[in-house]
């Protein structure tokens, strides 16, 4: 498991930054994104990157994903979300400390997976 730092200015970008983590890296979402304070998100970030922040969040979520941090850091490299994406794996001093306050978060309200079987289908096919 894998946790996925997503930093944006609103929450179009957060829910198209998820879409494109699934979609087109592939990656397999576990549970709700978590919402968590853009302050307290952009300290992890600039923690986790050891360099100053071009912008502050105006919004940020916590995503856990199934991939291992490896696969999820070359997967997201590939893709271009409107968000910026910190992968936060076991090695980082912060893992423990997110890893506790995570369950405690609120979900993101807004967010279905595409890949969620259970999910009721919108437009069923037609019959032919």
């Amino acid at each position: 498991m894998t946790i996925v730092l997503i930093r944006a200015e609103n929450q179009t970008k957060i829910l198209n930054s998820l879409a494109d983590i699934e979609r087109h890296a592939g990656l397999k979402i576990n549970g709700k994104p978590r919402i968590i304070d853009n302050e307290l998100a952009d300290k992890y970030a600039k923690g986790i990157m050891k360099d100053r922040l071009r912008s502050k969040s105006k919004i940020a979520v916590l995503v856990s994903v199934k991939e291992d941090a490896t696969l999820s850091i070359l997967k997201i490299r590939k893709i271009h979300p409107p968000a910026h994406l910190v992968v936060i794996s076991e090695e980082y001093r912060q893992w423990e400390e997110i890893k506790k306050i995570f369950t405690t978060l609120p979900p993101l309200k807004g967010y279905y997976s595409s890949k969620n079987p259970n999910r009721a289908k919108t437009n069923p096919p037609s019959p032919k």
